[in-house]
């Protein structure tokens, strides 16, 4: 069978992309990044038969795993009341949770190996405007679990803010810093008198 025959192009095993489904995606990925190219049916379609022939045990491939990752902790960030994400990178979150969430996507989650496919191209056209806001929050997650064992807080969430993570990790980067120097830098200096030595 010639797979990218002219009945083929378009297909991911049975199922056909749609047209429509296909001209929704692209006006997405328009809205998430201005910069982004078209796609069209027969470079997805390619595209995850590709990764379904390198996929031979039926996998769904890292990179696929990687971009479903990412969009997880997208849409903690988006739910958490305890983060005020950045206006921009808000919005272009707000997309992105949209169309994971939604029932209508290009691909369907249930196929084999590839029905993360769409959300994973989402998610990394996404990423240049949600990387940094998306590492910050998991940074405010990491010293909120600290501040939260400091104050004996068994509350996942306990009114820990965006400047209070702000003003912990300054803190925490000048102990660094601090700890840094005085490994360089004895207390004592080389040529300090009156050193102990043991004969």
């Amino acid at each position: 069978m010639e797979r990218d025959g002219p009945h083929q192009r378009h297909r991911i095993a049975q199922f056909e992309l749609e047209p429509a489904q296909m001209e929704h995606f692209n006006a997405l990925l328009a809205r998430i990044s201005e910069d982004h190219p078209l796609l069209d049916r027969d470079q997805v379609a390619s595209a995850a038969r590709e990764l379904i022939d390198q996929s031979p045990d039926g996998r769904v491939p890292a990179c696929i795993r990687d971009r479903v990752r990412r969009a997880g902790a997208v849409d903690l960030m988006l739910s958490d009341p305890e983060w005020e994400t950045r206006a921009e990178a808000a919005l272009v979150a707000a997309v992105a949770v949209d169309y994971l969430h939604g029932n209508a996507p290009l691909i369907p989650n249930r196929l084999p190996v590839v029905g993360w496919l769409d959300d994973a191209v989402l998610v990394e056209t996404a990423w240049p405007s949600l990387g940094d806001e998306v590492r910050d929050y998991l940074d405010f997650c990491r010293l909120r679990r600290i501040e939260a064992g400091l104050r004996g807080e068994q509350r996942t969430r306990f009114g820990f803010t965006r400047e209070q993570w702000q003003d912990a990790r300054d803190a925490e980067t000048e102990w660094l810093a601090h700890c840094r120097r005085v490994g360089r830098d004895s207390y004592l200096s080389a040529d300090a008198p009156g050193r102990f030595r043991v004969n």
